[in-house]
Order: structure tokens, then sequence, then C-alpha cells
């Protein structure tokens, strides 16, 4: 993606809230948590003071380092240059002349003692004559950096830039709650360019994280070169092929050939430039599962003959690396160039999801549990980590690895991520090994930011901004000495379904804005409030940034709204700009549609549509709502359906659901709002009807895997079977009146999508709304 410019990347987040014309009060005021701050800073700092006046900026202001520290030297530079790109005017450097700095004006930075011994605290004072920056170590003044960048004014395209540059009053004492502070990012199944990894890396700069977790190795592709080893990137890069949409039982593929890799030189330039930030890169060679790719290409490292070829789709893989001697040297030799080019005191070799049927069916394999003296496969991998470990260890380095390795017993010395949940992680600390919490329900930012259908195709799950920003890393489970052992928390991005630099942006921000302040700020003032009254600056930063940040949908009461007439529905920008436009008719919003103004009088059940727009045509998903006037419906009815719910782990069909394991409400078709398992179940909706108009009407159905829908009990359209996601549609002609109506669905396996739609007489198409199902009470 083409960012504005390479600079303007790295300034910070936010601006002072009042405009630089404007004098902060006289009165100084500490920011408390959960009050709405004056000025806003993301993560929040331990603490900050504003004061009278303000530094201003011109071409005259001078960036003043110690010339000894070549850390600080670069740092001052990169200030320099983020000031200049930001502001117009011609910011210069000189190193601290002779004599105490105190007597310098400008902006100094300076190393020295401060209240703190975190080596990445950093004390920040701006007055009318300096701005004084002191840190204990260049990575604190880094980060100060950071936030000094926060402070400045921000104008959108179109709007006018202030007359001068100025920096608010403050003093500010910060440092950050978890010393491990992570982004993930996996290439393995979807490639990124050298220079789409440096925005990435930009992007963890400008929110305080310390580590770049870089997943390398995949059953999808092998992505790093390896001298000894050329076969895997000459084969193991590339996949014959890519699975079309969401994997299922009837895959379609695209019939492309794709893939790629980093040259050493390209591993050395990123972490060079990651470096340069204060971001250590931890590599991330997948063993002894996910290694097709690498099976591919050496197919002596599997268990049987194969043939092996890099994974098309996704998923988990049955071949494996088999712990034979010759795979242990290759592992060995490939682990010594990375360690090569990678300087991290950590090494992750993954771990996580190596099914053990090769190992069951393999002579080998049981031949090393029989000379081993080991119990069964669980212990064999528990061996084979161990090995790993002993190896890195040898070379000064310590080994990470997914909670998996926690099974047949954990390696001495390993740092567990934990991944399914906490339990691992909870585990690992209480026998005192280090924990990366890093659990999928909180910090998995491939999830769906919301359950519309207008989201981008992804792997599933549901992580909305609040659900990120209220997590806590250390489990209540632990003591206060246990607690130690969890070093920081990590947000993950698997790229099954991220294909693209601006997919990418869309599913980290403002996400990664919200985990880091969970890593950074104290836990006792941070609070959902505060931050959410911050975000609309935020949003600002991104879009001048030209970032393809995910746009927060209107917000409403609740989607379901019993109203009386007359009554009124509000709509919430959240966004802070842009405006929203909303439609009362059923159709999709657009940029032309009525604009929101003021709350919408309600006369009759209604079902109002609203998008947020930026003011370059980028729209966010549709917030729907409906107003349901009870005085509509028959007597002796309410709105809504029930269903029926059953379980069942074959399934190919839609069943007869005479055994039937669940009952239930709902307001609409819709799987969220009935309590399904994952996956292997079916559902019968079921209700009433209520058609206003005579006509044709038209019935769509959209699933991945099976579904039918009746009115009257005749089947208007079949779209029953396995099958990929796929949509179905049929025709009725229907005179006014109430018609009983059921949808069955059933999932066999990754599916979980439904929709139902109407059209007709009119009715533009849409899901069929609330406002025209009910029940018999």
């Amino acid at each position: 993606m083409k960012y504005t410019t390479p600079l303007i990347l790295s300034l910070g987040l936010f601006f002072a809230a009042c405009s630089p014309s404007t004098a902060p009060t006289e009165e100084a005021q500490t920011n408390k948590a959960q009050a709405k701050p004056r000025i806003g800073i993301v993560p929040q700092p331990v603490q900050l003071t504003t004061q009278t006046g303000q530094f201003a900026l011109n071409d005259r202001t001078r960036v003043l380092y110690p010339a000894e520290n070549a850390d600080m030297v670069r740092t001052a530079r990169y200030l320099a240059e983020q000031l200049s790109a930001r502001t117009g005017l011609t910011i210069g450097t000189a190193a601290i002349s002779a004599g105490p700095a105190a007597a310098e004006e400008g902006i100094v930075l300076e190393l020295g003692d401060i209240a703190s011994s975190n080596a990445e605290a950093y004390a920040l004072t701006v007055d009318s004559k300096r701005v004084s920056l002191l840190a204990n170590d260049p990575k604190g003044t880094f980060y100060g950096v950071q936030t000094l960048l926060q402070l400045l004014p921000l104008s959108l395209p179109g709007e006018a830039e202030p007359q001068t540059w100025t920096l608010p009053a403050v003093q500010i004492q910060d440092e950050p709650r978890f010393g491990y502070r992570g982004m993930h990012l996996d290439v393995g199944r979807h490639l990124f360019s050298v220079e789409e990894i440096k925005n990435y890396i930009d992007l963890l700069a400008m929110h305080k994280f310390n580590r770049f977790h870089w997943h390398l190795t995949e059953d999808q592709g092998w992505r790093i070169e390896i001298k000894q080893y050329p076969r895997l990137t000459q084969v193991g890069a590339y996949r014959k092929e890519t699975v079309i949409g969401r994997k299922g039982p009837n895959n379609q593929y695209d019939g492309k050939r794709y893939g790629g890799f980093y040259t050493q030189d390209e591993v050395r330039e990123v972490v060079k430039y990651a470096q340069d930030r204060f971001i250590t890169i931890i590599p991330e060679i997948e063993m002894p599962g996910h290694s097709l790719a690498a099976l591919s290409a050496y197919p002596e490292l599997g268990c049987t003959d194969g043939p092996f070829e890099a994974a098309t789709t996704w998923g988990v893989f049955e071949d494996i690396y088999c712990p034979s001697e010759q795979t242990f040297t290759f592992l060995e030799k490939v682990l010594l160039e990375v360690m090569d080019l990678f300087p991290s005191e950590y090494i992750h070799i993954g771990g996580d999801e190596a099914p053990k049927a090769r190992w069951e069916e393999s002579k080998l394999a049981q031949e090393v549990i029989r000379r081993e003296g080991l119990k069964d496969e669980h212990e064999l991998q528990t061996y084979f980590i161990e090995r790993i470990e002993k190896f890195l260890n040898a070379k000064g380095r310590k080994l990470i690895g997914w909670d998996e390795i926690l099974e047949g017993g954990l390696s001495p010395d390993a740092t567990v991520m934990s991944w399914r949940g906490e339990a691992g992680g909870i585990e690992a600390a209480r026998q005192h090994h280090d924990v990366i919490m890093t659990p999928t329900t909180y910090v998995y930012f491939d999830y769906l930011q919301s359950r519309s259908p207008e989201e981008p195709l992804g792997i599933g799950g549901y992580l909305p901004l609040e659900n990120v920003y209220n997590y806590e890393p250390l489990p209540k489970e632990l003591t206060a000495e246990e607690a130690k052992y969890i070093l920081g928390a990590q947000a993950n991005v698997w790229t099954e379904y991220i294909s693209t630099p601006e997919h990418l942006e869309y599913m980290v921000l403002p996400r990664m804005a919200a985990l880091a302040e969970v890593v950074w700020s104290p836990k006792e003032g941070r609070g959902w409030e505060s931050f959410k009254s911050r975000m609309p600056q935020l949003y600002r930063r991104y879009y001048a940034q030209g970032l393809n940040f995910r746009v927060p949908e209107p917000v409403v009461t609740k989607r379901y709204q019993h109203v009386s007439q007359g009554d009124s529905i509000r709509l919430e920008n959240t966004l802070g700009f842009g405006e929203v436009r909303y439609t009362t008719d059923g159709s999709v919003p657009t940029p032309n549609a009525k604009r929101y103004e003021r709350p919408i009088s309600v006369r009759k059940s209604t079902t109002i549509r609203a998008k947020t727009f930026l003011p370059d045509g980028r729209s966010s998903v549709t917030t729907i709502t409906q107003a349901l006037l009870d005085d509509e419906l028959p007597i002796g009815t309410t709105y809504g359906l029930r269903y029926r719910y059953v379980e069942e782990d074959s399934l190919t069909a839609v069943p007869s659901f005479t055994q039937v394991k669940r009952m239930g409400e709902t307001m609409e078709f819709r799987l969220s709002e009935a309590k399904t398992r994952g996956s292997r179940y079916a559902i019968s909706f079921e209700g009433n009807l209520k058609i206003t108009t005579e006509g044709l009407y038209t019935f769509y159905l959209t699933s991945q895997h099976g579904s039918r829908l009746f009115l009257n009990d005749q089947l208007i359209v079949d779209n029953d079977g396995l099958h990929p996601k796929q949509t179905k549609e049929g025709q009725i002609t229907l005179a006014e009146g109430d018609y009983p109506i059921r949808v069955e669905y059933f999932d066999a396996a990754w599916g979980g999508d439904l929709q139902v739609m109407m059209e007709g007489p009119n009715f533009p198409k849409q899901e069929i709304p609330a406002r025209l199902l009910y029940v018999k009470q």
C-alpha cells in the first residue's frame, strides 16, 4: 500500500484536544482514570499533568542529543525528520554543548536517572522555553518521542493548518506495565513484501510495541532463504494453487501458482529497520508440525515416502517431521542460519497442531520411543522439543513454543505462548515457566470485528474492539508470585484470508491501539470510556496517514427497539468526523442517502440502516436497528421466531429434527442469536411472515452447507447438501396476509454461514426483518 509519506507513518496517534491558538486552562490538572482527557495519548501514560503555556516550534528549533551515544543520535534525527515532515518546518539537530543541558533551549534528549528503574521509562516535560525528554536508556527516549509526537496538532486534508505549531505544556512520567508487548504476522499463508513488512513495523513502533513475531514457515509456504538447503525456497516457497473462499468439503481453487520468499539480505534489512525502532524480531520456524512445505522440498524428512506438496488449502495436516537424526541435523543447520540473521534472545519453534498419526505408524518413531524410554507420542514431542531447546541454549538462545509444547511434559527452560485460552499459560506459570499470553478470545486479530455479513471474508470468530481493550493478561487464578512469570501479551494475525496490506491494516487497526494500552498502561488507570473518548483523534490520525483502518459503524442503543408511535431513534457517530447516512426502506445506505442530523421520529415499525462515510468515500459496515411497534401485531403474538436445535457429528443434509437438544427464541434468522456450538449442528427457525403488499416475491438462501426455506409447508428454496457458501433462490406469488415460514440449516464443519433474504413489490432485496416476523405467545 502506498502511504502519504513514509515519515508521516511514524507520527504519534493523537494531538492536543484544544486548538493551537487556545491557551490551556490556568489551573493545572492531572489526568484521572475514567475522566475524559484534555490531552489524548495512547497508550495512556502512568502520570500526565497539564501546565500553563505551550512550546512553539519554528525553523530555529533544534533537537539536541548526547553525541557519544549512537542510538540517541539516530533517535534525535528521527524526531527531527518527523517534526519537519508534519509541520513543514526545518527542524535541525545538534549535539548538546559542554556544560549542563538544563541551560539548553529547544528539544533536549538526555540520558540520566529518573524515578523509575525500568529501561523503557521516560520523563517528558514541556514548557514555554524547552522540551526535556529524560530516560534511563535510549529505548525510553524513543517511546518518549512517540508520546511527544502525539502532542502535535493535526489537520485533515481540506482543513486549514495551524498558523503556529505548538506543543502544550505538560509533565509526563511513564513506563510500560509489561516488558513483552508483541504483534505477530503470518507470512506463510500469504506473503507480504519487504516494504509492507516495514510499514507494519512502523505501526508497531507508533503504538509502542517492542516485539515482532515473524511467522516464516508453514504448510503453505517456506518464506526464508536457507543457503544450505536451496530447495526450501526453490520448491517449498511455492504452492500450485490456493483455495477460493472459505475452506469446505467441496473446495474450489484459483489454479494460480503462488509463493515467494525473503532473501537473507532482505531479512537483515528488515531486522535493522526494526532495531532502529527498538523492536526485536522473533523468528518462527515451525516444527514438528506445519511442515508440508519443507517436506515438499526434502521428502526424506517425513515419516512416509510421500509424495508431499505445499498445502493449497488451510488447516492441520497429518504429515509432520519424522524424529530422525537426519531431521535433527536439518533443523539444526536451518536454525544456525536463522540465528545468524536474527539477534533475538528468543527463537520460536511452533510446536502446535502436530498430529501424531504418522509417528504412531512409523517404525522409526516407535524405535525412538522405545530407545528413549518414552511413554507415548506426546512424550516423543517433548523429546523432540527438548533436543531443539538444548541446541538453542548451547548457542545462547531461548526457545518459545505454542502451548502444545506442554503435552508430555514441558521442556526445562521453554517459554510458552498460551493461545488455546489461558489454561496453558496458567499451568506453565505455576511450574515457574515464562509465559506470553495470546488467547484466541482476546487477541486473534484475524477474527471478525463484527457479525455483519459486510465484513471481509475471514476465518470466523468474533473479536470487537471493546473485547480487546477489556483483556487482562494476568489471570486471576495465579498468585502474585506466579503472576511474575507472565511476561506480557501478543496479538496474532493469521493470514489464511488476509492477502493484501489494505486488508491487514483493516484487521489490526484500531484493535492494535486497544492492545497497546492493555500491555503498556497501569491496570488501575485504564477504562473503556476514557479510551473511547480518545478514539476520534486516533481515527483522524489514521485517516491523515492514509491507513485503511476499520471505520466504526454508527452506534444504536440496541438492534431491536420496542417503541411507541412518535418515539425517536438516535444514532451516534463514534468516528468524530465524516457523516452518517441512513435509509428506512430496507436498502443499503449510499453517500447520497439521507444525512443523519437529528433523532429519527418513528410512526410505524421501521428498519433503519445506517453507515458512517469518510470524506474519501470509504464507509463502515451497516448498522441495523429495528423500531418495533407492538400495536401492529395480532393479539396474542410477539415479534420474533422460535427454533429447534440438534447436534450431530455426521451431517450431510438437513435432518428431521426429531431428536431436539434445545429450543429457543430469536428475533430473526440469525445464527448469532441462537446458542450453537461451533460446528456439526442443525437448526430450524419457525414463525409467521407478514406480507403487506400482494405480488411476486423472491426468497434467497445463502449458506455454507445445507439450508431450506418453506412457506405454508411448501418448499420454496432448496439449498440443501454439503457445499461451499452459495446462494439459491425461489419465487412465489403472495397475497396480503400472514404465512407460516420455516428455515432449516445444518453445519457439517467449518460453516456458520446463513443469510435469509427477500425481495418483492416496494420491498428492496434485504434480510427478512424482525418487524415482519412473529410467533404466538
